[in-house]
């Protein structure tokens, strides 16, 4: 999935895919990570989909301590930075401090029970992912050209709808290693994380997640 890239992604994973045909690149306009993730997980047909991050922060060897919860009744299951297991390697720390903040104002007011909305390592069965991310608002269709990077809480979103809609979501502690090439804005991505956790809660208040007609929880 390229998001409007300016380096050479395109072209490292066309060389790739050319190589290796089950392989699909995907490529958006830039308007931002949510909707480009949003795109991928609609287009995925396999009985399990994950998304991580193109740095592969979190190894992809993680998904082995991801898929057996599946097994167990999971509809979503999540990589976490937090919890007994978890590793963070070299994360500043108003990195840090900025997470545990932002959690907290998460927990109060849209997703319980969720110590780690934000890792970039997130799994679901297919049919979930495709009712989950059908129904996002905030980074959907309507999603707008952006200049520059943002970052921005589709992933609460994404969790908020799941937990309404009644899926079974388990954080599964993972390795997670600081990229120095962070683009992160200390004030204005915490601005922006705040402002999308109200909208989703002021989402949720106008009726925006209720399930379909005879719709029932996956």
């Amino acid at each position: 999935m390229d998001d409007g890239s300016a380096d050479r992604t395109v072209a490292v994973v066309e060389a790739f895919s050319a190589r290796h045909p089950r392989v699909t690149l995907i490529r958006n306009e830039h308007c931002g990570k949510g909707y480009a993730v949003r795109t991928g997980m609609l287009a995925a047909r396999g009985h399990i989909v994950l998304f991580s991050d193109a740095d592969l922060s979190t190894p992809i060897q993680e998904i082995e301590n991801l898929l057996p919860w599946f097994e167990r009744g999971y509809g979503i299951v999540i990589g976490s930075r937090e919890g007994a297991g978890a590793r963070r390697i070299k994360e500043p720390f108003y990195r840090h401090l900025m997470g545990r903040v932002f959690n907290a104002i998460v927990r109060l007011l849209t997703v319980r029970g969720i110590n780690d909305t934000q890792c970039g390592f997130k799994a679901f069965r297919g049919d979930v992912a495709r009712d989950v991310f059908t129904r996002m608002k905030l980074y959907g269709e309507e999603a707008r050209r952006v200049t520059g990077s943002m970052v921005t809480g589709f992933d609460v979103e994404v969790l908020f709808i799941g937990q309404k809609s009644g899926v079974k979501i388990k954080e599964v502690p993972v390795e997670w290693r600081y990229g120095n090439e962070s683009k992160v804005n200390p004030l204005k991505d915490s601005w922006r994380l705040f402002r999308d956790t109200l909208m989703v809660r002021w989402n949720d208040w106008r009726g925006k997640y209720a399930l379909p007609k005879n719709g029932t929880p996956v």
